[in-house]
């Protein structure tokens, strides 16, 4: 059965990731561990994926979010609509290296970035350790580790 559940989840992740360089309008919400140990969530788009196995997020080196990546990189990543809940937990490393920024690209980045080489412009990849996924259509429920 999770093999099955891990498919399903692993495909809407893909539908939500960018494409092509095309932005697919998916969200995600992720949440890091603030200074203070508490979590916080913000909503960051994704841009590649491997199924659940791993996640890309384009995002700025000076934000917050890489900060406390920095210091922390403990995560957790969740999908959700009315029709399923994919909620992830792992470990994310941030990513400057040129030709990862350029692979990661996609022209919605456009409107924070001046292009694949702003020096602002990073990449969080985002490692699955363990899941738990529910899909409200037939109820399907599963939990596990990588």
């Amino acid at each position: 059965m999770s093999q099955e559940i891990i498919a399903r989840a692993s495909k809407v992740v893909e539908q939500n990731s960018a494409k092509e360089g095309e932005y697919t309008g998916g969200i995600s919400v992720v949440s890091l561990i603030d200074s203070e140990g508490f979590p916080t969530a913000s909503v960051l788009s994704p841009s590649k994926c491997d199924g659940i196995n791993w996640i890309t997020f384009c995002t700025n080196v000076n934000a917050n979010g890489a900060k406390r990546v920095a210091k922390c990189n403990r995560a957790s990543v969740c999908f959700a609509t009315d029709e399923y809940c994919i909620n992830l937990v792992g470990e994310v490393e941030i990513i400057t290296a040129p030709e990862v920024k350029a692979e990661m690209w996609y022209d919605g980045l456009s409107y924070h970035f001046t292009d694949a080489e702003d020096p602002n412009y990073c990449v969080f990849k985002f490692r699955t350790k363990r899941y738990k996924i529910f899909f409200t259509e037939d109820g399907a429920e599963e939990g596990g580790v990588l």
